[in-house]
């Protein structure tokens, strides 16, 4: 059970404080010991109808449980023309946690900082404006993807705060706002308060053992709804579990191009592939297997054989070939007579110089 504190001393003193902090728009009654949970991260339902303002969940106190539960956002109508919805949000102050509830308003007020998403970045409202008696909605954060609204337009929106999931402001680890003065003239302007169905929306909440924090532990299975107090079938969407959302560590980076591993398949080496083998490097540096020598590099079997003589043989040209005679013709000249040949006398042998 998580400890609470009804305070009746510390609230006059904060209400006198109001006009400095944003606070005048509502009562604050209920102090809480420890902080809300942080806030849980889903995707926004689509649009039910054309008129419709996304008014984001938020943890909620219930003194009947002593625990925080979460009350999904959900689209609702605007209660009138050119209201816009004012957050509500926790503030740490006197050594308490304060709620102080949302609002209609003809502005946007002062939300704590606290960045809820879909156009409320911590200040302000990015979603949309009215004009002509018409909401036109941002495309750039609302889900208007199934129906057919064509007062629309496409703005990108740039946060300038640090993006977290902080619920409340101030305090240890609270969100470090303070009001604009445009946000402090915005307390004193008239304000409607919730809508029944807005209230129909929380107490449906309080009622569902299943989004009290004790026992989802931050991350509520309905998150967020199409319609206020329509907590199943479509346009239920749940909270986001770490291994869904950007809590996921960041993936390794890319390797260096100069550190990376080359590519398995290597480029062909023309050394190997296209010369062949030279004598003067061994075999077996080679990385592929020589082809086989063409039948052209050896030498042809009718090439002639030395003129001279072999000592110890026979010096007759045996296979000496003679020139292939031309082609007779008529005016060609008769062929040349063939030399006549030497006196054959027989080869002188060594053993005959010697006796003689």
């Amino acid at each position: 059970m998580i400890p609470k504190t009804w305070s009746r001393t510390i609230v006059p003193a904060l209400l006198l404080l109001a006009p400095v902090f944003g606070w005048a728009q509502v009562s604050v009654n209920i102090s809480v010991n420890v902080p809300p949970p942080e806030l849980p991260v889903y995707e926004q339902p689509p649009i039910p109808e054309d008129g419709y303002i996304w008014t984001p969940g938020y943890w909620a106190w219930g003194d009947d449980i002593q625990d925080y539960y979460w009350v999904p956002g959900t689209w609702v109508p605007a209660p009138q023309p050119d209201v816009l919805w004012t957050p509500g949000y926790w503030g740490f102050v006197g050594g308490a946690f304060l709620w102080n509830a949302g609002y209609w308003g003809p502005h946007v007020g002062f939300y704590g900082g606290v960045n809820y998403g879909y156009g409320y970045g911590g200040s302000g409202y990015e979603g949309g404006y009215w004009q002509g008696g018409h909401l036109y909605y941002n495309r750039a954060v609302n889900n208007i993807s199934t129906v057919n609204v064509t007062n629309v337009y496409n703005k990108t929106v740039i946060n300038n705060v640090t993006v977290n999931h902080v619920s409340y402001n101030g305090g240890s680890g609270g969100v470090r706002a303070e009001p604009s003065s445009a946000e402090l003239a915005a307390a004193h302007e008239r304000h409607i308060a919730p809508t029944s169905v807005q209230r129909q929306q929380q107490t449906t909440a309080r009622s569902n053992p299943v989004l009290r924090a004790s026992a989802n532990g931050g991350h509520p299975p309905i998150a967020a709804t199409a319609r206020p107090g329509v907590f199943s079938g479509p346009g239920v969407v749940a909270a986001k579990r770490a291994s869904e959302n950007e809590a996921h560590p960041a993936p390794h980076p890319a390797p260096h191009p100069a550190t990376a591993p080359r590519p398995v398949a290597q480029p062909p080496r023309a050394v190997t592939e296209t010369r062949p083998q030279s004598e003067s490097r061994p075999a077996e540096s080679r990385p592929v297997a020589q082809p086989p020598r063409p039948v052209t590099e050896a030498r042809p079997v009718t090439e002639p054989r030395p003129t001279e003589p072999r000592p110890g043989t026979e010096a007759r040209p045996v296979t000496e070939a003679r020139p292939p005679a031309p082609p007779p013709h008529a005016s060609a000249p008769p062929p040349p007579k063939p030399a006549p040949r030497p006196a054959e006398h027989p080869p002188e042998h060594p053993d005959d110089r010697e006796h003689h």
